[in-house]
Protein backbone atom coordinates (compact mmCIF):
# COMPACT_ATOMS: atom_id res chain seq x y z
CA UNK A 1 0.00 0.00 0.00
CA UNK A 2 1.39 3.63 -0.98
CA UNK A 3 2.27 5.88 1.56
CA UNK A 4 -0.79 7.69 0.42
CA UNK A 5 -3.56 5.38 0.93
CA UNK A 6 -2.56 5.05 4.52
CA UNK A 7 -3.65 8.98 4.82
CA UNK A 8 -6.39 10.17 6.31
CA UNK A 9 -9.60 9.45 4.78
CA UNK A 10 -10.65 11.58 1.81
CA UNK A 11 -13.74 12.54 -0.37
CA UNK A 12 -12.88 11.61 -3.76
CA UNK A 13 -10.91 8.52 -4.98
CA UNK A 14 -7.87 7.32 -4.19
CA UNK A 15 -6.32 4.36 -6.42
CA UNK A 16 -2.97 2.68 -5.90
CA UNK A 17 -0.85 1.55 -8.87
CA UNK A 18 -3.09 3.11 -11.70
CA UNK A 19 -2.04 2.74 -15.04
CA UNK A 20 -1.66 6.17 -16.51
CA UNK A 21 -1.28 5.22 -20.51
CA UNK A 22 -5.61 5.53 -21.07
CA UNK A 23 -5.56 8.48 -19.45
CA UNK A 24 -2.27 10.10 -21.67
CA UNK A 25 -2.75 10.99 -25.49
CA UNK A 26 0.35 9.00 -26.59
CA UNK A 27 -1.65 6.33 -25.09
CA UNK A 28 1.51 5.13 -23.29
CA UNK A 29 3.87 4.83 -19.86
CA UNK A 30 3.73 3.16 -16.93
CA UNK A 31 1.37 3.66 -13.78
CA UNK A 32 1.02 6.45 -11.10
CA UNK A 33 1.59 4.89 -7.69
CA UNK A 34 -0.83 6.48 -6.56
CA UNK A 35 -3.94 8.39 -8.18
CA UNK A 36 -5.83 11.03 -6.49
CA UNK A 37 -9.09 12.16 -8.29
CA UNK A 38 -9.94 14.80 -5.58
CA UNK A 39 -13.82 15.78 -5.41
CA UNK A 40 -12.80 19.22 -4.85
CA UNK A 41 -10.63 21.85 -3.57
CA UNK A 42 -11.62 21.50 0.15
CA UNK A 43 -10.81 17.96 -0.69
CA UNK A 44 -7.24 18.58 -2.00
CA UNK A 45 -6.46 21.24 0.53
CA UNK A 46 -7.30 18.68 2.89
CA UNK A 47 -5.21 15.79 1.73
CA UNK A 48 -2.07 17.76 1.17
CA UNK A 49 -2.02 19.13 4.49
CA UNK A 50 -2.04 15.99 5.41
CA UNK A 51 0.36 14.24 3.03
CA UNK A 52 3.93 13.24 4.06
CA UNK A 53 6.18 16.34 2.94
CA UNK A 54 8.45 13.70 1.82
CA UNK A 55 6.25 12.27 -0.92
CA UNK A 56 6.30 13.99 -4.45
CA UNK A 57 2.82 15.56 -5.98
CA UNK A 58 2.40 15.40 -9.91
CA UNK A 59 -0.61 17.37 -11.02
CA UNK A 60 -2.21 15.65 -14.73
CA UNK A 61 -4.52 17.54 -17.21
CA UNK A 62 -5.84 15.97 -20.12
CA UNK A 63 -2.09 13.78 -20.64
CA UNK A 64 -2.01 16.13 -23.75
CA UNK A 65 1.96 17.07 -23.53
CA UNK A 66 2.83 14.64 -21.59
CA UNK A 67 5.37 11.43 -21.75
CA UNK A 68 4.78 9.34 -18.88
CA UNK A 69 8.04 6.83 -18.41
CA UNK A 70 7.30 3.37 -18.85
CA UNK A 71 8.31 2.85 -14.83
CA UNK A 72 5.76 4.90 -13.66
CA UNK A 73 5.35 7.87 -11.57
CA UNK A 74 6.55 8.34 -7.74
CA UNK A 75 4.08 9.09 -4.87
CA UNK A 76 0.82 10.82 -5.73
CA UNK A 77 -0.85 11.98 -9.10
CA UNK A 78 -3.46 14.37 -8.62
CA UNK A 79 -5.99 14.53 -11.61
CA UNK A 80 -8.54 17.36 -11.50
CA UNK A 81 -11.83 15.60 -12.99
CA UNK A 82 -15.59 17.30 -13.55
CA UNK A 83 -15.54 19.61 -9.88
CA UNK A 84 -13.06 21.83 -11.47
CA UNK A 85 -14.39 21.81 -14.87
CA UNK A 86 -16.48 24.83 -14.77
CA UNK A 87 -16.27 28.07 -16.63
CA UNK A 88 -18.45 31.16 -15.81
CA UNK A 89 -18.40 34.94 -16.66
CA UNK A 90 -17.90 37.78 -14.39
CA UNK A 91 -18.36 40.83 -16.46
CA UNK A 92 -15.62 41.04 -18.96
CA UNK A 93 -13.40 38.52 -16.58
CA UNK A 94 -13.34 34.15 -18.18
CA UNK A 95 -13.46 32.45 -14.50
CA UNK A 96 -12.28 28.69 -14.73
CA UNK A 97 -11.45 25.38 -13.31
CA UNK A 98 -8.17 24.04 -14.05
CA UNK A 99 -9.93 21.32 -15.40
CA UNK A 100 -11.89 22.83 -17.69
CA UNK A 101 -10.51 22.47 -21.63
CA UNK A 102 -9.21 25.53 -23.46
CA UNK A 103 -12.04 24.74 -25.97
CA UNK A 104 -14.46 25.14 -23.17
CA UNK A 105 -12.96 28.34 -22.24
CA UNK A 106 -12.59 30.20 -25.33
CA UNK A 107 -16.46 28.94 -26.27
CA UNK A 108 -17.70 30.62 -22.99
CA UNK A 109 -16.36 33.60 -23.89
CA UNK A 110 -17.30 33.31 -27.26
CA UNK A 111 -20.54 33.11 -26.02
CA UNK A 112 -20.63 35.92 -23.61
CA UNK A 113 -19.38 38.24 -26.46
CA UNK A 114 -15.83 38.33 -25.09
CA UNK A 115 -12.82 38.30 -27.49
CA UNK A 116 -9.00 37.46 -27.17
CA UNK A 117 -9.46 34.30 -26.07
CA UNK A 118 -10.12 32.95 -29.32
CA UNK A 119 -6.31 30.84 -29.57
CA UNK A 120 -7.20 28.76 -26.21
CA UNK A 121 -9.54 26.86 -29.03
CA UNK A 122 -6.36 25.86 -30.58
CA UNK A 123 -4.50 24.95 -26.90
CA UNK A 124 -5.35 20.69 -26.19
CA UNK A 125 -4.90 20.41 -22.90
CA UNK A 126 -7.04 22.32 -19.15
CA UNK A 127 -6.56 25.26 -17.89
CA UNK A 128 -3.91 24.14 -15.17
CA UNK A 129 -1.75 22.86 -17.15
CA UNK A 130 -1.93 25.87 -19.43
CA UNK A 131 -0.95 28.14 -16.82
CA UNK A 132 1.18 26.00 -15.61
CA UNK A 133 3.69 26.16 -19.28
CA UNK A 134 2.20 29.66 -20.49
CA UNK A 135 0.50 27.42 -23.09
CA UNK A 136 0.00 29.59 -26.34
CA UNK A 137 -0.82 29.43 -29.89
CA UNK A 138 -1.62 31.50 -32.58
CA UNK A 139 0.05 34.49 -31.77
CA UNK A 140 -0.73 34.47 -28.02
CA UNK A 141 0.13 33.24 -25.02
CA UNK A 142 -1.86 32.37 -21.56
CA UNK A 143 0.65 34.61 -19.93
CA UNK A 144 -1.07 37.53 -22.54
CA UNK A 145 -5.23 37.00 -20.95
CA UNK A 146 -4.58 35.89 -16.84
CA UNK A 147 -5.53 37.70 -14.49
CA UNK A 148 -4.89 35.41 -11.32
CA UNK A 149 -4.69 31.82 -10.48
CA UNK A 150 -5.38 30.07 -7.29
CA UNK A 151 -2.76 27.78 -6.00
CA UNK A 152 -3.49 24.67 -3.70
CA UNK A 153 0.58 24.52 -2.82
CA UNK A 154 2.12 21.25 -1.75
CA UNK A 155 1.72 22.22 1.63
CA UNK A 156 -2.19 22.71 1.10
CA UNK A 157 -1.76 26.26 1.78
CA UNK A 158 -4.10 28.18 -0.71
CA UNK A 159 -3.04 31.19 -2.86
CA UNK A 160 -4.61 33.35 -5.09
CA UNK A 161 -1.54 34.15 -7.38
CA UNK A 162 -1.40 37.53 -9.64
CA UNK A 163 -0.08 36.79 -13.32
CA UNK A 164 3.10 39.10 -12.35
CA UNK A 165 4.32 36.49 -10.23
CA UNK A 166 4.54 33.53 -12.20
CA UNK A 167 7.41 35.26 -13.82
CA UNK A 168 5.94 33.85 -17.19
CA UNK A 169 8.42 33.15 -19.81
CA UNK A 170 7.97 31.05 -22.88
CA UNK A 171 6.39 27.57 -22.15
CA UNK A 172 7.33 28.22 -18.71
CA UNK A 173 5.71 29.73 -15.39
CA UNK A 174 7.30 29.71 -12.09
CA UNK A 175 5.28 27.44 -10.48
CA UNK A 176 6.92 24.90 -7.87
CA UNK A 177 7.03 21.67 -8.19
CA UNK A 178 4.03 19.93 -6.43
CA UNK A 179 1.60 23.18 -6.22
CA UNK A 180 -1.74 22.62 -7.98
CA UNK A 181 -3.08 25.30 -10.14
CA UNK A 182 -7.26 25.06 -9.33
CA UNK A 183 -8.32 27.64 -11.11
CA UNK A 184 -7.74 30.63 -13.66
CA UNK A 185 -9.22 33.92 -14.22
CA UNK A 186 -9.03 35.50 -17.65
CA UNK A 187 -9.81 38.83 -18.88
CA UNK A 188 -11.49 39.34 -22.30
CA UNK A 189 -12.36 42.44 -24.39
CA UNK A 190 -15.83 42.96 -25.65
CA UNK A 191 -16.06 41.77 -28.86
CA UNK A 192 -18.56 40.48 -31.78
CA UNK A 193 -19.56 36.93 -31.12
CA UNK A 194 -19.81 36.31 -35.11
CA UNK A 195 -16.08 37.86 -35.42
CA UNK A 196 -15.02 35.59 -32.33
CA UNK A 197 -16.60 32.30 -34.05
CA UNK A 198 -15.05 33.16 -37.08
CA UNK A 199 -11.93 33.45 -35.58
CA UNK A 200 -11.71 30.09 -33.83
CA UNK A 201 -13.60 27.98 -36.77
CA UNK A 202 -10.43 29.35 -38.62
CA UNK A 203 -8.02 27.93 -35.88
CA UNK A 204 -9.89 24.68 -35.82
CA UNK A 205 -9.77 24.00 -39.52
CA UNK A 206 -5.85 25.29 -39.62
CA UNK A 207 -5.16 22.61 -37.00
CA UNK A 208 -7.24 19.98 -38.91
CA UNK A 209 -5.69 20.54 -42.02
CA UNK A 210 -1.79 21.30 -40.52
CA UNK A 211 -1.58 18.55 -37.50
CA UNK A 212 -1.78 14.98 -36.88
CA UNK A 213 -5.20 15.39 -34.58
CA UNK A 214 -6.66 12.16 -35.09
CA UNK A 215 -3.30 10.09 -34.58
CA UNK A 216 -1.67 9.50 -30.55
CA UNK A 217 0.05 12.42 -30.42
CA UNK A 218 1.64 14.33 -27.64
CA UNK A 219 1.10 17.88 -29.35
CA UNK A 220 4.18 19.57 -30.27
CA UNK A 221 6.99 18.17 -29.28
CA UNK A 222 9.67 20.90 -29.73
CA UNK A 223 10.21 24.62 -28.37
CA UNK A 224 10.65 26.71 -31.22
CA UNK A 225 14.22 28.13 -30.93
CA UNK A 226 14.33 32.54 -31.46
CA UNK A 227 14.19 32.41 -35.35
CA UNK A 228 13.44 29.24 -36.05
CA UNK A 229 10.74 26.92 -36.36
CA UNK A 230 11.37 23.73 -35.06
CA UNK A 231 9.48 21.53 -37.48
CA UNK A 232 11.62 23.09 -40.30
CA UNK A 233 14.71 22.06 -38.71
CA UNK A 234 13.37 18.35 -38.03
CA UNK A 235 12.54 18.49 -41.34
CA UNK A 236 15.67 19.96 -42.89
CA UNK A 237 17.76 17.09 -40.76
CA UNK A 238 15.74 14.68 -42.62
CA UNK A 239 13.51 13.08 -39.85
CA UNK A 240 10.42 13.25 -41.28
CA UNK A 241 9.06 9.61 -40.83
CA UNK A 242 11.69 8.86 -38.45
CA UNK A 243 10.83 5.70 -36.27
CA UNK A 244 11.94 3.85 -33.49
CA UNK A 245 10.08 1.00 -32.20
CA UNK A 246 6.29 1.97 -32.55
CA UNK A 247 7.46 5.40 -32.48
CA UNK A 248 7.37 7.99 -35.34
CA UNK A 249 7.99 11.11 -36.68
CA UNK A 250 4.40 12.49 -38.03
CA UNK A 251 4.94 12.99 -41.77
CA UNK A 252 2.15 15.39 -41.51
CA UNK A 253 4.16 17.79 -38.94
CA UNK A 254 7.17 17.11 -38.10
CA UNK A 255 6.98 18.74 -34.61
CA UNK A 256 4.63 16.05 -33.85
CA UNK A 257 5.53 12.53 -32.44
CA UNK A 258 3.26 9.60 -32.70
CA UNK A 259 2.51 6.24 -31.49
CA UNK A 260 1.35 4.31 -33.98
CA UNK A 261 0.23 1.46 -32.06
CA UNK A 262 2.55 -0.46 -29.76
CA UNK A 263 5.18 2.06 -28.74
CA UNK A 264 6.29 2.50 -25.34
CA UNK A 265 7.67 5.55 -23.37
CA UNK A 266 10.85 4.94 -23.93
CA UNK A 267 10.79 4.61 -28.12
CA UNK A 268 8.64 8.13 -28.29
CA UNK A 269 11.24 10.21 -25.64
CA UNK A 270 14.59 7.68 -27.60
CA UNK A 271 12.93 8.74 -31.18
CA UNK A 272 12.72 12.99 -29.75
CA UNK A 273 16.45 12.45 -28.39
CA UNK A 274 17.47 10.93 -31.76
CA UNK A 275 15.79 14.19 -33.49
CA UNK A 276 17.63 16.66 -31.33
CA UNK A 277 20.90 14.65 -32.01
CA UNK A 278 19.94 14.88 -35.72
CA UNK A 279 19.06 18.66 -35.58
CA UNK A 280 21.88 19.85 -33.86
CA UNK A 281 24.39 17.56 -36.55
CA UNK A 282 23.14 19.72 -39.22
CA UNK A 283 22.13 22.90 -38.23
CA UNK A 284 24.08 23.49 -34.81
CA UNK A 285 21.02 24.30 -33.16
CA UNK A 286 20.16 22.45 -29.84
CA UNK A 287 16.05 21.90 -29.56
CA UNK A 288 14.30 21.65 -26.51
CA UNK A 289 11.92 19.68 -25.58
CA UNK A 290 8.64 20.91 -24.97
CA UNK A 291 6.62 18.27 -24.15
CA UNK A 292 7.22 17.44 -20.18
CA UNK A 293 8.65 14.09 -19.75
CA UNK A 294 7.90 13.08 -16.02
CA UNK A 295 8.53 9.42 -14.02
CA UNK A 296 11.27 6.60 -13.81
CA UNK A 297 12.52 4.34 -16.90
CA UNK A 298 11.24 0.23 -16.62
CA UNK A 299 13.47 -1.29 -14.15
Amino acid sequence: MSVALARAPVAGRLTADAPLAPLIWFKAGGSAETLFEPADAADLVAFLADLDPATPVMPLGLGSNLIVRDGGVAGVTVRLGKAFAAVRIDSDRVVAGAGAPGIAVASAARDAGLAGLEFLRGIPGTVGGAVAMNAGAYGRDVSDILIEATVVRRSGAVDVVPATAFAFAYRHADLPAGDVVVAATFRGTPGDRAVIAAEMDRIAAEREAAQPLRSRTGGSTFRNPPGHKAWALVDSAGCRGLTRGGAQVSTKHTNFLINTGDATSADLEGLGDEVRARVLANSGIELQWEIVRVGRPPS
